[in-house]
């Protein structure tokens, strides 16, 4: 079974791909029922359908290729309830040579384009589509699909005066911090001028820039310019920033997706076509006004400054998109979401503080941050945070309302770097079409036949504690609710869904069983579409050769490695540890071909191999072992894994590395110690590193300049290949990774030889000229004696 083939398909990578039928049998696979889900996957056959879609009346579940369908009555049973459903007029051609896309065979995912504007808000853009306009099984054509062209909106007065926005549109609220270095604030306001460039004319975007005080600049006065100032030392509600502002609030918290409000404004927060003058004169006027005392650190007031922003776009209910841009080099020093105190003498706080309870701000503001959380995901607002600086600015107090919303972290050295500037422009990135690459204010809902259960979800989303009878007590992650609300999503987001089996009524085996995910969005055009994607699996007995033939150990590695950070965020390091141990053992014991108390006999079938090692590399990593990492650094890779796909997760858990030689074209090699050579070069990729590792003997001859000869044309590629290859990576992947260059032996040889398995240390016997690594962790080998000892005991 070809799971990347079926992902391709479905959009679903499953750990177990035919589950048992009671929970007892459940509970002895170890590994946890769940789908790796990735919403909004590209596929070139994937078909836009300008109508709305057809829902059944009973539990909600979308019109799909599994459902049977009387074409006399024109009614259809659905296949999640059994309820039956009346087609509407506009389906009366059906028939089994007239089909609708949505019940074609080969569409397991298909995409409804909703594009309706309320009519007191303006003219209904609903172009009165339905399925039989061509689309029929005789004639459909994929291109055809798409409709619709962008919305325009009103403007709004200056000064002050307020005007309705009709149709909904995206905003931005870029908040900067003023204590940068001149040359940092200088590259930030550099790159803020261009993205206001590219934006659409009717984009509304509000500036804030904040030191020791927070200013909000009015982009609607045009006399000179004017700001309202907050203190930054004191916690600001909602209703105070909108007081402050004059802005007259409505009640954004009832609207839902899909009905567009009329957006009040005043000159806070203006389309580009309006203010592009004023804004461009805002940004060059900022600068710091706090004075530094020496031996301080400048005054900072980050959490004050991100609350009026949330406050600014609740008065202005702009509840269907928008982003909240923080650009910082810093901790906050001051007011709520402080990190540490001004006085350089007090350090920022590290994980061993963190463990022992030596970090008194670390509560608290973690605390301010989750009621942000809340605040974001009710008013649809995405928050993003790039931050460059030598030191910590906070990442770690900031990680839980960017990840809930769905943002964007960045961490890096300098604003002036290529890595902040071309992260900022692919967000700003448009498709074919013309339109921003932003998908705003989703919704995942999750649909099962009654036999399974939904117990929650890991990944950039938050739980709208939404219940039916299909939603289990037993809480994973975001638990509680068969829908979850994401701020902004991606076409690689991913997101694990975990489920459990109900056996009250036992299941047959051999019938299937049936998961539907419901995905709603704004596009970038802001028209609300809807993603539908349904599988199909079947059950099975336990011990069954289907459930073994089903497994897939690249997802469930995929799948622990989220639940042990989860877990890692909540308990000591060691007790995750002892988990993913307990765990790995229980695994290896039940899947294992072995006689009892013989470790020598232990054997695992090939879909079961590779797992035990990806456990290893795991137990290795970052996201684990802390040690020489900022709680920064953890909570951003953290913050990465939990929303990467399968591959990408694997490459964070077991990196990969590629060996160029002049024997041929590059061939994947072990991760292993051994793999070091003095004749070839490594391609290391860690996803967060990317490493050029030059063996000895290669460093020599291009220090002497050898490739520069015409003789020696093959050197000269040779050196040329992997650094092709790694730019490749560098370009592909958002936030790009750092770039390593070095020579076998040097110092930055060691973000190599961190990852690599020490299958050769200073206690094992080697030949002279030989890598070893320096260390007591246990080799890959030794792992599985001890594993294959303790899974054989009875």
């Amino acid at each position: 079974m070809d799971f990347v083939e079926l992902e391709a398909i479905e959009g679903l990578r499953w750990s177990w791909n035919a589950w048992p039928t009671t929970k007892n049998e459940v509970s002895s696979l170890v590994i946890p029922l769940s789908i790796m889900c990735t919403p909004l996957m590209q596929s070139t056959e994937l078909p836009l359908l300008p109508y709305d879609p057809q829902i059944c009346t009973h539990c909600a579940a979308v019109l799909n290729p599994y459902a049977r369908v009387d074409y006399l009555s024109r009614i259809w049973d659905c296949p999640f309830c059994y309820n039956r459903n009346h087609f509407p007029i506009s389906y009366s051609g059906i028939g089994e040579t007239n089909l609708p896309a949505e019940l074609f065979p080969t569409y397991n995912a298909v995409e409804y384009k909703i594009d309706k504007v309320d009519s007191k808000f303006g003219s209904n853009l609903h172009l009165g589509y339905c399925w039989s306009n061509g689309f029929s099984s005789s004639n459909v054509s994929l291109s055809s699909m798409s409709v619709g062209t962008p919305r325009n909106i009103g403007g709004a007065g200056a000064g002050g005066e307020v005007r309705g926005f009709v149709g909904p549109v995206p905003a931005f609220v870029f908040v900067v911090d003023a204590c940068m270095v001149e040359e940092e604030l200088r590259a930030v306001k550099n790159e803020l001028l261009l993205v206001v460039e590219q934006l659409p004319e009717n984009a509304l975007v509000g500036l804030i820039a904040f030191d020791a005080m927070v200013r909000v600049y009015d982009l609607g006065f045009s006399d000179c310019s004017r700001v309202v100032v907050f203190h930054g030392g004191r916690e600001v509600s909602s209703e105070q920033t909108q007081q402050f502002l004059g802005i007259c609030s409505t009640k954004w918290g009832q609207q839902q997706l899909g009905k567009t409000p009329v957006i009040q404004k005043l000159g806070f927060l203006l389309p580009v076509s309006e203010c592009e003058f004023n804004f461009t004169t805002a940004i060059e006027e900022i600068c710091s006004l706090a004075v530094v005392m020496p031996g301080h650190r400048p005054q900072r007031c980050t959490g004050a400054a991100t609350s009026v922003a949330v406050g600014l776009l609740e008065g202005c209910s702009v509840n269907t998109g928008a982003r909240i841009m923080i650009f910082t080099s810093g901790p906050a020093t001051l007011g709520p979401g402080i990190v540490v105190d001004s006085d350089l003498s007090d350090a920022i706080r590290t994980h061993g503080d963190l463990i022992n309870g030596h970090a008194p701000n670390y509560t608290k503001s973690c605390s301010f941050y989750n009621q942000l959380s809340q605040r974001l995901s009710d008013a649809s607002v995405v928050l993003d945070l790039f931050a460059c600086s030598l030191d910590q600015v906070g990442a770690a107090e900031l990680k839980g309302p960017v990840e809930s919303s769905g943002g964007f972290m960045m961490l890096g050295e300098l604003f002036e770097s290529d890595q902040f500037r071309k992260c900022l422009r692919q967000i700003f990135s448009r498709d074919e079409d013309g339109y921003l690459k932003m998908y705003f204010d989703a919704t995942i809902e999750v649909v099962t036949t009654k036999d399974v259960r939904i117990c929650g979800a890991l990944g950039p989303c938050v739980s709208l504690r939404k219940k039916n009878s299909i939603v289990s007590d037993r809480e994973t992650g975001e638990g509680g609710t068969y829908k979850w609300k994401l701020g902004t999503l991606t076409n690689k987001t991913c997101i694990a869904f975990f489920f459990e089996v109900c056996d009250e009524q036992r299941a047959e085996p051999g019938s299937a069983f049936l998961v539907q995910f419901i995905t709603r969005y704004r596009h970038g055009n802001m028209g609300v579409r809807k993603r539908v994607m349904t599988a199909a699996r079947r059950w099975a007995e336990n011990k069954s050769p289907e459930i073994t033939a089903g497994f897939d150990q690249e997802t469930a590695a995929s799948v622990m490695a989220r639940l042990a950070i989860y877990r890692a965020e909540r308990f000591l390091a060691r007790d995750v540890v002892r988990w993913m141990d307990d765990s790995l053992i229980c695994f290896a014991s039940k899947f294992g071909d072995y006689i009892q108390e013989d470790p020598s006999s232990f054997r695992l079938s090939s879909n079961f191999s590779l797992y035990p090692q990806f456990m290893y590399y795991l137990r290795r990593s970052q996201f684990i072992d802390v040690f020489n990492c900022t709680p920064d650094e953890t909570a951003f890779f953290h913050l990465m894994l939990n929303r990467e796909g399968v591959v990408g997760s694997l490459i964070m858990i077991q990196p990969t590395l590629l060996q160029y030689s002049f024997d041929g074209p590059p061939v994947p090699v072990l991760l292993d110690v051994r793999s070091i050579s003095a004749d070839v070069i490594l391609l290391f990729d860690s996803y967060f590193n990317v490493v050029i590792h030059y063996g000895s003997k290669i460093a020599q001859w291009r220090k002497l300049g050898y490739h520069k000869d015409p003789n020696h044309e093959n050197l000269r590629k040779l050196l040329e290949a992997p650094e092709l290859d790694a730019q490749q990576v560098v370009m592909e992947r958002v936030p790009a990774p750092k770039l390593i260059k070095c020579d076998q032996h040097s110092s930055q040889a060691r973000f190599l030889l961190a990852k690599l398995n020490p299958s050769v240390t200073q206690n094992s016997t080697f030949i002279d000229g030989s890598e070893i690594i320096l260390t007591d962790d246990l080799s890959l080998q030794d792992f599985m004696d001890h594993l294959q000892a303790l899974s054989v005991k009875v």
